[in-house]
């Protein structure tokens, strides 16, 4: 049913299969039509919104600039947690299976 609505080979401006699974998944659970032209348009012109963001700027400013974008989102005070995955996996064994 997909492949006949769909070309089998997807471009730059085509719906992959991951995005019409999930568009017909809306569809189908909250009764809504979903205009894949529109869809496409908006997904180009947040593509190009990104092209012209990234214009012109080197990896040191991009970098800057995330790193104040997660400074912004992360919470203040909270120490950042390593966690061992070695150790963790070594008391588990040795705990056995039946502890969390």
């Amino acid at each position: 049913m997909l492949r006949n609505r769909r070309p089998t080979t997807p471009s730059l401006a085509s719906i992959s299969l991951e995005e019409e699974l999930t568009l017909l998944r809306v569809e189908l659970m909250y009764g809504l039509r979903v205009n894949r032209e529109a869809y496409l348009r908006r997904k180009m012109e947040e593509r190009e919104e990104v092209v012209r963001r990234m214009h012109h700027r080197d990896a040191q400013a991009m970098l800057a600039d995330l790193r104040r974008r997660l400074d912004k989102v992360k919470p203040q005070g909270d120490a950042p947690r390593v966690i061992d995955l070695r150790t963790r996996r070594h008391l588990r064994s040795v705990d056995g299976p039946g502890t969390a």
